[in-house]
């Protein structure tokens, strides 16, 4: 029945129970005591012999005791016995001296030397009565016992009482229990085995080997240091899973299924581009993030990425941020046609034929999409210099305005009137004059 009761568990815990009952059988024998000197040569003489035990083959013998700590524990105990033999005669028989009852009534403060452990020796020391024949007295008891533990809870009681009598009516002698013992008074609030004093997590069941606190996923990991209480996972990952085995926990691996970077959130860069595969256009072959994973296009070959290029379209040069330049001859071209503009005499508004050549300025003017221009108006010195001021900024304007009108964006576009101040020719004759009223079209600087 006690191996039943649990003798796999064999640590008595006195902190946890403090209470013990023990219920058992006792012996008493008067001959080993000393013939009524305590210091005589039958002291522990025949201190096993059975024959002048006196044992009553039933429950004969209660004690309780509270354990207060430091090993130190008190307890109370009532017995009962009927006496058959009282020590020996001269020729070593055992006395008879009838049926005697016996009853005693004993409190010890014990002192175990091996608290929580299987073998518990322990020693006691205490006082009482007892009573034999109805006739009682006091005794002085000196205690030595043996607490044998099958489970937490229950033991084997091993006891021998030396009671010393104060009254010359009542023989000193030994008083031997044995019975089962019984450890109770322990808190256990979640039920899981291990009392609250020993219990990290006294309100949720747990296990021993985490104090009494759980792990609801069984990986080892207790739930207060697990980040993923509810799913076994590994230690170097705080108790989550890693599916894929890239070092990225599920949790955090945007690509559980699939093994990838650290730096990628767990997902993979097949081309190693910092793109992940899913967001990459180019999954083998490496491009910026900016580009979708792709490398940059050079749409029409001048040298200049289209990312950097301001003409990716066109090609250019280097220098120019991809848009071509405008070169001298493109210059002298422009001006070339821009002398053909005609205007009403005195006046700034554009004659019809010029619109043919207005054509071929917006044409080149579009061939270079991000250069700008200043159109300049010049007259002759023919009439007030400043009528002739206000005639070339009102020609400068009219034709600004006339390409702006037909395509060319505004911002690219200046007008500045100079008046009679830069002539490129005599004013003194027809053609000089003719050459000196003129429009120019010049790469603003």
């Amino acid at each position: 029945m006690l191996l039943v009761l649990g003798y796999s568990n064999v640590n008595a815990q006195d902190e946890n129970n403090p209470w013990q009952i023990t219920l058992g059988i006792n012996a008493v024998d008067a001959y080993p005591s000393g013939d009524g000197a305590p210091f005589s040569e039958t002291i522990f003489s025949k201190f096993v012999d059975v024959d002048n035990w006196n044992v009553l083959p039933s429950l004969s013998t209660i004690s309780v005791s509270k354990y207060v700590g430091d090993g130190f524990s008190f307890g109370l105990a009532g017995s009962l016995n009927k006496i058959e033999n009282w020590g020996e005669d001269a020729n070593g028989d055992a006395i008879s001296v009838g049926d005697l009852s016996y009853y005693g009534i004993d409190g010890t403060v014990k002192y175990n030397f091996l608290p929580g452990k299987t073998i518990d020796p322990y020693l006691g020391i205490g006082g009482g009565y007892t009573w034999v024949d109805e006739v009682g007295a006091g005794t002085l008891n000196g205690t030595l016992g043996l607490n044998i533990w099958f489970s937490d809870n229950i033991g084997f009681t091993l006891q021998s009482a030396y009671k010393h009598a104060f009254e010359d009516y009542l023989q000193t002698h030994f008083q031997h229990t044995a019975g089962i013992s019984i450890k109770f008074g322990g808190t256990d609030t979640d039920g899981d085995g291990i009392y609250d004093k020993d219990d990290a997590c006294p309100d949720v069941a747990g296990l021993a080997a985490f104090n009494g606190c759980p792990d609801s996923d069984g990986d080892g990991i207790e739930d207060s240091k697990d980040d993923c209480p509810n799913e076994a996972g590994l230690a170097e990952m705080n108790g989550c899973p890693d599916s894929d085995g890239d070092g990225v926990a599920d949790k955090d691996d945007n690509c559980p299924t699939v093994a990838g970077l650290k730096a990628l959130a767990g997902c993979p860069d097949a081309d190693g581009d910092g793109v992940t595969d899913a967001d990459d256009a180019c999954v083998n072959t490496a491009g910026p993030a900016a580009n979708k994973g792709c490398p940059w296009p050079d749409t029409d070959g001048d040298g200049v990425l289209d990312k950097d290029d301001k003409c990716p379209d066109v090609k250019g040069t280097v220098a120019n941020n991809g848009c071509p330049e405008v070169t001298e001859e493109i210059q002298k071209t422009l001006n070339e046609y821009a002398k053909t503009i005609l205007f009403d005499t005195g006046k700034s508004t554009i004659k019809a034929q010029s619109e043919e050549v207005l054509g071929d300025i917006i044409g080149i003017l579009k061939e270079y999409p991000t250069a700008k221009f200043t159109v300049e108006g010049h007259t002759d010195s023919v009439g007030s210099e400043k009528l002739n001021q206000r005639l070339s900024d009102s020609r400068a304007n009219s034709v600004k305005e006339y390409l702006i009108n037909n395509g060319i964006d505004a911002f690219r576009l200046s007008a500045l009137g100079y008046g009679e101040s830069k002539p490129i020719d005599s004013n003194k004759t027809r053609a000089g004059r003719a050459n000196n009223r003129r429009v120019e079209i010049n790469l603003a600087k």
